[in-house]
């Protein structure tokens, strides 16, 4: 970066936190954000993909059928089976699953053209999000161990007196605190360093491929390059922090209903 912003001219306007509010309809706290459009038709569209992919379901599925099962296959075998136990993974799926594909597919909008814009690069959507795994393994917890149990059960038996006290603070700062707070800003971060990454390189590149000369535009089509580069190592940053937001999330609802949470 440091070399890029010595090439660029000074009046180069670089991209910054400004890039992500940008309100279609109405101003301030409730503005219709471009970020709110973009959820809404990520709705549309994955409702209207399962739905057009499993309408005909067949025993030789279609290219769109084979689609849907392995990214279902993904999330119900690899991550709610494997983590949550045969006993107790089936009535969490819906919730990994719907969690895993509205993720995915906010994040993809980052790199697709028209849209180019990662939903979860507003903080708001990866809060909401991590609220709602949070409230629902700790409630699941409730309703497996009973409301004190479920606390007492942060602190593993045969501990020391000495060391209860201690780890509990710990483990109860972690369930109520860190864990969604990591959640939501491992996704946000990462949504929104590689968005404005990529809009730097192809900002920066159009800026000195038009600057004229000969070493700005030589400079400016490198840039483009790393720009395409850094465009395919997000689609695999963008895929990872779905499916570690859903891993977490299952891991976490595995603890809260274990025998010993």
């Amino acid at each position: 970066m440091s070399i890029l912003a010595a090439a660029v001219p000074a009046d180069y306007e670089a991209p910054g936190v400004g890039d992500f509010w940008q309100p279609l309809i109405g101003s301030g706290s409730t503005a219709l954000t471009r970020a709110c459009f973009v959820a809404v038709i990520s709705v549309a569209l994955i409702a209207w993909f399962l739905l057009a992919t499993t309408k005909k379901r067949a025993i030789v599925p279609s290219k769109g059928q084979m689609a849907t099962e392995a990214v279902y296959g993904l999330v119900r075998n690899g991550v709610a089976r494997d983590l949550i136990g045969s006993k107790e993974f089936l009535r969490f799926v819906p919730l990994l699953f719907t969690l895993f594909m509205f993720i995915l597919v906010n994040n993809l909008f980052g790199v697709i053209p028209f849209f180019q814009f990662p939903t979860m690069g507003r903080i708001g959507f990866p809060i909401g999000l991590a609220l709602i795994s949070w409230i629902t393994f700790h409630v699941v917890g409730f309703r497996k161990h009973g409301f004190v149990g479920y606390w007492k059960s942060l602190v593993p038996a045969g501990l020391p007196g000495g060391m209860v006290v201690p780890i509990f603070l710990l483990e109860l700062i972690t369930d109520l605190f860190t864990r969604p707070v990591t959640l939501a800003l491992r996704l946000f971060g990462n949504m929104f360093a590689g968005h404005i990454l990529i809009v730097l390189f192809i900002t920066g590149g159009w800026y000195m491929l038009t600057s004229g000369g000969i070493l700005l535009p030589a400079a400016g089509a490198v840039t483009w390059v790393f720009g395409f580069v850094m465009t395919l190592f997000e689609l695999l940053v963008e895929f990872l922090q779905a499916y570690v937001f859903t891993l977490l999330t299952a891991l976490y609802i595995a603890g809260a209903v274990a025998d010993e949470h």
